[in-house]
């Protein structure tokens, strides 16, 4: 004969049963309303499931910029694949001047990022007119340049006087302090 409440027996099983779902039932009734006013109240976080009461982890960030030194031009931001990061000078607000052809040679930075030591600027992100969602750093927009193929090459720096690599703080790295010139032109196969 099996003992009442030995594990594996079937008043054991129930009583566990029961146990849990007073445990529901208390649940239950410490969330409903109170004396008919029609408010709710929640339970003290003691009172909660764990599971409720647990955060859930965020998830792993696609790209996580870094600062990278060339010898002549100093610090400025890489991407994936530690490739340079780069602002364009006509950008303003919250507005891409980079489209089109231009964000096929300079491809918009996008997706989940996170930044790593030495990169001070505030994370942002604009919609871009083709409704995509494009990294911000400083509150400047974050492109690639397709003229950079490995890690280490800052090709696009300069180019036109209207790109230029994005400093830690998303400004950029050796622009004059003048005004951004009114237009930009298509030379070659790369758009500026």
């Amino acid at each position: 004969m099996e003992a009442i409440g030995r594990p594996g027996s079937t008043i054991g099983r129930l009583g566990r049963r029961t146990s849990v779902l007073l445990g529901v039932v208390a649940l239950v009734a410490a969330c409903s309303t109170q004396g008919g006013g029609g408010t709710t109240t929640n339970p003290p976080a003691s009172q909660m499931p764990a599971a409720t009461v647990a955060a859930t982890p965020a998830a792993p960030a696609d790209v996580t910029l870094e600062v990278a030194t060339d010898a002549e031009l100093g610090d400025h931001v890489v991407g994936e694949d530690r490739l340079a990061l780069y602002v364009f000078l006509p950008d303003e607000g919250d507005t891409s001047a980079c489209s089109g052809e231009c964000a096929i040679n300079w491809p918009p930075l996008t997706g989940d990022v996170a930044t790593g030591d030495g990169v001070t600027g505030e994370l942002g992100t604009i919609t871009r007119d083709d409704g995509t969602t494009q990294v911000t750093l400083g509150g400047a927009p974050l492109y690639y340049f397709i003229g950079d193929e490995a890690a280490g090459d800052v090709n696009g720096q300069g180019l036109q006087d209207v790109w230029y690599l994005a400093s830690a703080e998303g400004t950029p790295v050796g622009a004059d302090d003048g005004p951004p010139p009114e237009e930009t032109a298509c030379t070659g196969r790369y758009c500026y």
